[in-house]
């Protein structure tokens, strides 16, 4: 008998980044989670390109759902799962939402902001740092993204 894996929160922020790319869109996917209770709060996926929208990237969708949920602005108790290291306005989002960790999946060195690019937690204008943790489900990420790039092309 098999006993089948729950999926991770990693593994539903990936369901997401394969419904943006199945819709035109770069595939990033996001998942906020209230940390205590492991609460679902919001399942998001990239949608500039359906919303005509450039802010319109998982992260943030993800964070404006959370909040509106949970009607704060500040969301300290709160983790986000994200496919892609988050860009330079999603780590500022983040920070101004306090969330408590940020769980990547592949590294970003054009357009990150976390570990790569001007690493906006370290910066001492940067007036709330999440704990990081990124290399969560690289491998799958860094593929999905590798294959939309490639039929791009």
């Amino acid at each position: 008998m098999t006993v089948a894996r729950r999926p991770s929160f990693m593994d539903m922020a990936l369901v997401q980044a394969r419904a943006a790319a199945t819709a035109g869109e770069v595939p990033v996917g996001a998942v906020l989670v209230e940390a205590a209770s492991g609460r679902v709060l919001a399942q998001t996926r990239n949608r500039i390109e359906e919303l005509n929208d450039p802010t319109a990237h998982a992260e943030l969708l993800a964070i404006r759902a959370g909040a509106a949920l949970l009607d704060s602005p500040r969301l300290p108790a709160c983790d986000l799962y994200v496919t892609l290291e988050p860009c330079p306005m999603c780590a500022g989002a983040i920070a101004f939402a306090r969330l408590r960790r940020v769980y990547y999946g592949a590294g970003d060195p054009k357009g990150g902001a976390i570990d790569h690019g001007v690493r906006l937690f370290d910066q001492p204008s940067c007036h709330h740092r999440p704990e990081v943790y990124g290399g969560i489900g690289e491998t799958e990420s860094a593929e999905l993204l590798r294959e939309f790039f490639q039929a791009r092309r």
